[in-house]
């Protein structure tokens, strides 16, 4: 660990009836954590469970309910203590669906935080003090996939850096769903309909603004040099309100997205959905020493792009955050890079001094790992100490 930059790190975790975990309590100082074990033995299942300490649905964006173990009636629990700032913190999220209303888990409902005892009014409070990036199997496709994947990569990286942003995706999301409902009933209340578009165009600017925020404090720390590990890459947002706030004040855009929804009413009305807003917004990646956009990349090529874009993020993160840096859960990154690449992601890791967390089905891939790292083998819910 690099203790003058290092400011966030899981110290102790513990799991109860999450997935294949009846009850785990790890305790641990180092600044990675390499899990080894086979397929189906629970590796996955704890970063998981380390992600559900940020807000949202974690890594794998399950249900709640999917997340209770087999067997168990009601509910699961996640707790940790994590050292902030050189100051320790105790953060905890528990979900009983008993306590889940008609309005089940679209907004939360069932799931708790707690920080140091104190019950939150709801997750997102959990992104102003722990900051979690992770990749897995699943993102390998990302870049060819549909825009939506990468505009909530985008967003979830934004969040790393602004965690007020979530909520104002929540609130956005709870805006548009509400005119949506009202457009299929054929309400032609202007007052109700022009009050939900004034806050949508609200919400909507401000969420784009602190994506584009985001994208500038990346940009600065992709380096452009084709002799690294991992290929830097050219970022670009596009979207309607994306190129509007590039071009005039916010509150002229405000204005500009109002009148568009109010003379979209009527074809958004006939498509069932909102045409047009931050949520059809789209993350353009082109691989840059080759000028190629990412999609038509081999899925190398964009497992290496991810990585480095995930990695300048923690260091743009502790540029911007005042050194902070995030906990990074790598799941099963070390598969298919070659030799020469994966000891290029050990010293990245290594030389950018965030606490990570690796998985893998063996030892051997993660030869060459320097500083102080735990290994541990995985099997049916279970950690044991590797020497």
């Amino acid at each position: 660990m690099h203790p003058e930059t290092q400011s966030i790190a899981v110290t102790q975790l513990t799991l109860e009836n999450f997935r294949n975990y009846a009850n785990l309590r790890l305790d641990m100082d180092a600044s990675a954590i390499v899990l080894t074990g086979a397929n189906g033995a629970g590796k996955t299942n704890l970063l998981e469970a380390i992600s559900m300490l940020s807000p949202g649905r974690g890594l794998r964006a399950a249900s709640f309910d999917e997340l209770i173990r087999h067997g168990s009636p009601n509910g699961w629990a996640v707790a940790a203590k994590i050292l902030v700032a050189g100051s320790e913190i105790a953060l905890g999220t528990a979900y009983d669906r008993r306590s889940k209303s008609a309005a089940g888990e679209r907004d939360g409902l069932g799931r708790r935080a707690v920080i140091d005892g104190v019950v939150q009014k709801s997750s997102g409070a959990l992104g102003r003090h722990v900051r979690i990036l992770w990749l897995t199997p699943a993102m390998d496709r990302i870049f060819s996939g549909p825009r939506g994947d990468r505009r909530r990569l985008f967003d979830r990286l934004t969040v790393a850096l602004d965690p007020d942003h979530s909520a104002r995706l929540s609130a956005f999301e709870k805006l548009m769903r509400e005119r949506n409902r009202l457009l299929a009933k054929g309400s032609t209340d202007p007052v109700w309909l022009s009050s939900l578009e004034h806050r949508m165009a609200e919400e909507g600017v401000a969420i784009v603004a602190s994506r584009l925020a985001a994208l500038d404090a990346l940009a600065t720390y992709m380096v452009k040099d084709s002799s690294l590990s991992f290929p830097w890459v050219s970022l670009a947002l596009e979207g309607v309100l994306e190129s509007e706030l590039q071009n005039r004040p916010a509150v002229q855009v405000e204005d500009r997205y109002r009148k568009l929804l109010l003379d979209s009413r009527s074809p958004d009305r006939a498509a069932g959905r909102t045409l047009s807003g931050p949520h059809r917004s789209d993350l353009k990646v082109v691989h840059g020493p080759k000028g190629l956009d990412a999609g038509a990349c081999s899925t190398g090529e964009q497992k290496a792009m991810l990585i480095g874009m995930i990695l300048a993020h923690a260091k743009a993160m502790k540029n911007t955050l005042g050194g902070m840096l995030p906990v990074l859960l790598l799941d099963e990154v070390v598969a298919h890079l070659d030799a020469e690449r994966r000891l290029g992601l050990f010293r990245e890791l290594h030389g950018l001094g965030a606490q990570c967390w690796l998985t893998g089905t063996d030892r051997s891939l993660f030869d060459g790992m320097d500083g102080r790292t735990l290994f541990y083998a995985v099997k049916d819910g279970a950690l044991t100490p590797i020497g």
